[in-house]
């Protein structure tokens, strides 16, 4: 309980002009109950709420309460009553930056608006007895902005489709480049963007220490120890008991992971819930129905150990880092590379091309050349590439006598 108010905390801080005045642990009944809380407790919290009288909202840790419950609680206290949703809907709101972002957030606010209208209707009816019709038409109000708000709903889902077009359009060019693509996931405020800034050396990119500070996909360019150019995918953090259809709506953002060659799972080894945070961030991976050799590949990375004195990672395979400190960075671009060459088919050879020849100039359009080193006196050059299976099935059928080594 402890922690997870301390989370609710760090939900609000994240919201400019938000200011936690006051806070509570108190036990709490099932949501779907018209009162969250026994009688006991909800004295206790009523009277605590109008002992402030700076409050504005009260903000409630549950993942939803229902339009009833919270006209209940509002007329009760005579504040805004908040649940996790609508909170964690805000921060989105506020850190959408892309188009994508902005439809995602209106995609997700439907059921929002679709359970504030029946509040609203009810209490219509309450004043004046019986809905009426609209203007003769034959539609009562309630039906009227239910019409509305579907048709809002399939507009978003639309554009969101076009947009989604537009990517696989995209993706289907990086494939033919061949560029492999890495995504960075973890827990939100697990340190994704320092890592993806210390691998890359980006400048542009600007952490910041909060929950969500990115919801939207980006694409960060690096290079591993044997130079092969990489593209690291950041992408928005987990949260536990995040609203599922938060999650639904955020999903195809999410399914640019599928089409990554690996997957790095960075978490905040210093939060004392850390094997909890992993566990959700897992069972939302399982849930996007990723393939299984992503799932078996994953690099785990267990990043902030300058916060803890020698600090050995307990699990098998995982990887301690810093990212702001830059310590094990090396061991991990080493194991990424290492994973690369096995989930891509690519090798590293080196092989003997006569300068004469066509096999550079091919080398150079199929294969990422590393380095070339020319022996002028027979005109051969040695030349190290990286190369998928299938180029280099092709090179041996076009220059069958290239020395390889």
């Amino acid at each position: 309980a402890e922690l997870q108010i301390a989370e609710a905390v760090a939900l609000v801080d994240t919201i400019q002009n938000w200011t936690v005045l006051d806070k509570i642990i108190i036990p709490t009944k099932n949501p779907d109950k018209k009162f969250i809380f026994g009688k006991g407790n909800f004295q206790v919290l009523t009277e605590k709420i109008k002992k402030l009288p700076h409050v504005t909202a009260v903000f409630l840790n549950v993942e939803r309460i229902s339009s009833l419950t919270k006209k209940e609680l509002e007329d009760a206290w005579g504040v805004k009553v908040f649940d996790r949703y609508t909170v964690v809907l805000h921060i989105f709101r506020c850190n959408a930056r892309t188009k994508e972002a902005k439809l995602q957030i209106a995609l997700a606010e439907i059921p929002l608006l679709r359970s504030n209208l029946k509040n609203e209707v009810s209490q219509l009816d309450q004043q004046r007895g019986g809905s009426r019709y609209i203007m003769g038409s034959g539609e009562t109000f309630m039906e009227t902005q239910n019409r509305i708000l579907k048709e809002k709903e399939l507009k978003i889902r639309n554009a969101l489709e076009k947009l989604r077009r537009k990517r696989s359009l995209l993706r289907t060019q990086r494939r033919k480049r061949e560029f492999p693509i890495i995504s960075v996931m973890g827990y939100t405020n697990c340190g994704k963007t320092t890592l993806i800034k210390a691998l890359t050396g980006e400048a542009g990119l600007q952490p910041r220490d909060q929950l969500f500070a990115t919801l939207d996909i980006t694409a960060h360019a690096g290079y591993l120890p044997s130079h092969m150019a990489v593209i690291y995918v950041d992408t928005i953090g987990f949260l536990t008991d995040l609203p599922h259809n938060l999650v639904e709506s955020f999903s195809a953002t999410l399914e640019e992971v599928a089409y990554s060659d690996l997957i790095v799972h960075v978490r905040d080894i210093t939060h004392p819930e850390t094997i909890l945070q992993k566990a959700t961030v897992l069972s939302v991976l399982k849930n996007l129905n990723l393939p299984s050799h992503l799932l078996d590949s994953m690099v785990e990375v267990h990043n902030k150990v300058d916060l803890i004195e020698r600090y050995k990672p307990t699990e098998e395979n995982a990887l301690a880092v810093s990212a702001l400190h830059g310590h094990g960075l090396e061991e991990l671009k080493e194991e990424i590379e290492k994973k690369i060459l096995t989930t891509t088919g690519k090798k590293i050879l080196t092989v003997n091309v006569n300068l004469e020849g066509p096999q550079l100039s091919w080398l150079y359009k199929e294969a990422t050349v590393q380095e070339v080193e020319v022996m002028p006196e027979d005109g051969t050059a040695r030349v190290k590439v990286i190369i998928s299976n299938s180029a280099f099935g092709r090179y041996k059928n076009l220059f069958p006598n290239s020395k390889i080594f």
